[in-house]
């Protein structure tokens, strides 16, 4: 007898990542720091090499004590987990059952999509406005029975966000009992006056939650470590159903070390400030559609011609060694995703792109 697995599970298709960069080539994919980690986490996570027969901490507690005194929250109401994700993924184990309804926006990210999925809950995309989360399609799609909307704020991988009146909109309008996910992975990057990371909102309003994420700003993404804000309710929720040792020892004291490494935080973010400025205006230069993006990435528009399109411009970019991510599986076919890189990078992409051009 074939042992078969829960229904539903064969109808997902895994999340595949940015792709890896051959050997001489440049990965522009996966939206990873251009400056690569602080040389305090790296050195963290090679100190610990000497404790690597020990268990970790099964409740990270140096770890959310660092983020607490950082964010000026309380620790007790902070998880940490193998990234972002794998908090993602336990917050559907913890609320989803089959047939609820979770929500997202047209082009959310990918992993909300994985996280209904396994759970064999109903999946809704609510429509966007100009490549921008719209809060009344969010709210029309949620009616009164969602119990999750995940929202991207900024957006992977559009770029964009929506300011802190229309998170609050959002909440408000929503069922007291349906959970608001505040993913705000690129927080970090984003210096509007009228954004949010949506911190003060988990302290406002019941069934609210924000996730974080080192894989960006603080350049950690190989070490997985991500830590998510909530009610104490929720958090022990969490804490029930995350495995006894979900965070490894390196990856706390990287982690720890990243978080107060407030210098490298800057440096990085001066560093996306200007070359991201440079990408959207070079790339716009040359006649594509670049949607504006408060993030480490840009998005950029190929018409949908032969010898035009996205896939023809990623094949040219991958001839010249340069490696980003298409994004087909996103519902966006004629667009590419590029990260910000360093400046060889980021002027070698905006050659090629001059370059398919003129072809």
């Amino acid at each position: 007898m074939t042992l078969s697995p829960r229904p539903g599970l064969l109808d997902i298709t895994p999340y595949k990542p940015g792709a890896s960069a051959p050997k001489g080539a440049i990965k522009l994919s996966s939206n990873e720091n251009a400056l690569g980690a602080s040389e305090k986490a790296a050195e963290a996570f090679r100190n610990a090499g000497d404790k690597l027969h020990l268990y970790p901490d099964g409740g990270a507690s140096k770890l959310r004590e660092a983020i607490g005194q950082e964010e000026g929250i309380d620790p007790a109401r902070i998880v940490c987990g193998a990234g972002s994700d794998e908090l993602l993924q336990l917050i559907g184990r913890a609320y989803l059952e089959p047939g609820d309804k979770v929500v997202q926006n047209e082009y959310g990210f990918l992993v909300y999509r994985l996280v209904a999925l396994q759970c064999g809950a109903e999946l809704v995309s609510a429509k966007e406005t100009n490549y921008r989360a719209d809060v009344d399609t969010l709210l029309e799609a949620a009616g009164t029975d969602a119990k999750i909307v995940f929202l991207a704020n900024p957006n992977n991988p559009t770029g964009t966000y929506i300011p802190e009146r229309e998170v609050r909109r959002l909440r408000e309008n929503l069922p007291e009992d349906t959970l608001l996910v505040l993913d705000s992975a690129y927080t970090e990057f984003v210096d509007e006056p009228d954004y949010t990371s949506g911190m003060a909102l988990v302290d406002e309003y019941a069934n609210t939650v924000v996730t974080r994420t080192f894989s960006k700003i603080h350049g950690l993404a190989g070490v997985r470590l991500g830590w998510m804000y909530g009610p104490a309710e929720i958090v022990d929720v969490i804490h029930r159903v995350r495995g006894p040792f979900n965070v490894n020892l390196p990856a706390i004291e990287a982690g720890t070390a990243a978080i107060r490494d407030r210098a490298f935080m800057a440096k990085s973010k001066a560093h996306n400030d200007q070359w991201l400025a440079f990408l959207q205006q070079q790339i716009g230069g040359l006649g594509y559609e670049v949607t504006p993006s408060v993030c480490n990435f840009v998005l950029v528009h190929f018409p949908d011609e032969p010898g035009r399109s996205a896939a023809d411009a990623d094949r040219f970019l991958q001839q010249r060694g340069l490696v980003v991510r298409p994004l087909q599986p996103y519902g966006l076919p004629n667009a590419l995703r590029i990260t910000v890189g360093d400046e060889d990078a980021n002027r070698r992409v905006v050659e090629a792109l001059a370059a398919f051009a003129g072809t």
